[in-house]
């Protein structure tokens, strides 16, 4: 077997609102090919971790490598360029309520690419037939389903061929049939594609479902206390708040 590429490391991160300290000393690898899960309770920074992977929020200490790129310690332009190979799904689907589901996913391509018209429409048709909507590329966001509302917000992430896909709570709102669908799709989108995909999420039945590895961030500790394949963190763990979580309350066995 060929040894994983490294494809994001996190070091040293410390993670701050001004004075308050959110998190602190976070050292963990996303592999490419992975689907990475950061887990932990509420409000212990899930959200803020992937705000400050994607640019839009500096740490406070601490380097973001993406491959040998030091993310924060690049330039504007540099950081952009890197960026610009990462896709965000954002919690509510961020679909714009006045565009049709295509006219949604061509916009990045309007945006960032030269291609006509005609070749939009195409990478269009096709983003919609990756996450099962061909056909509905005509309808606007308020005439389908929650769940379908996600998957057209994954096509949009989609858009621009990313290596990484970054999804915040992909399954929040879902009903647990709709959660399945979404989950059995991340796994064949990464399949298919290799795309590296780093998912924040608190629902246990997709922990378990999708990811290969992970972090746990421990809100009371303000730290991470483990990382790698939720399953094997389960069976050999003796942290009780990572048990807890990954168990929804059993105690740890004596």
């Amino acid at each position: 077997m060929t040894e994983p590429q490294p494809h994001i490391i996190i070091k040293d991160l410390t993670m701050a609102y001004g004075d308050f300290v959110l998190m602190r000393d976070l050292t963990f690898t996303v592999y490419r090919g992975d689907i990475f899960i950061i887990m932990g309770g509420s409000g212990c920074g899930k959200s803020t971790m992937m705000t400050t992977m994607i640019g839009l929020k500096r740490p406070a200490a601490g380097k973001v490598f993406y491959g040998e790129v030091d993310f924060w310690g690049s330039e504007p332009h540099v950081r952009e360029q890197v960026i610009r190979r990462a896709g965000v799904m954002y919690q509510s689907g961020a679909l714009w309520s006045s565009m049709t589901l295509s006219e949604n996913v061509a916009l990045p391509l309007e945006t960032y690419t030269k291609l006509s018209k005609a070749e939009i429409r195409e990478v269009v048709e096709l983003k919609l037939a990756l996450v099962g909507l061909a056909g509905f590329g005509n309808f606007y966001p308020s005439e389908i389903s929650g769940g379908m509302q996600k998957r057209a917000g994954i096509a949009r992430a989609m858009a621009l061929d990313p290596e990484i896909l970054f999804f915040d709570e992909p399954s929040a709102g879902l009903d647990p049939v709709s959660a399945r669908r979404l989950d059995d799709m991340i796994l064949e989108l990464r399949d298919s594609l290799g795309t590296t995909m780093v998912v924040v999420t608190h629902e246990l039945a997709s922990i378990f479902a999708i990811a290969n590895n992970s972090v746990f961030l421990d809100v009371a500790k303000r730290t991470m206390t483990a990382t790698g394949d939720p399953k094997q963190l389960l069976a050999e763990s003796r942290d009780p708040a990572l048990h807890l979580f990954l168990t929804r309350g059993e105690p740890l066995p004596h």
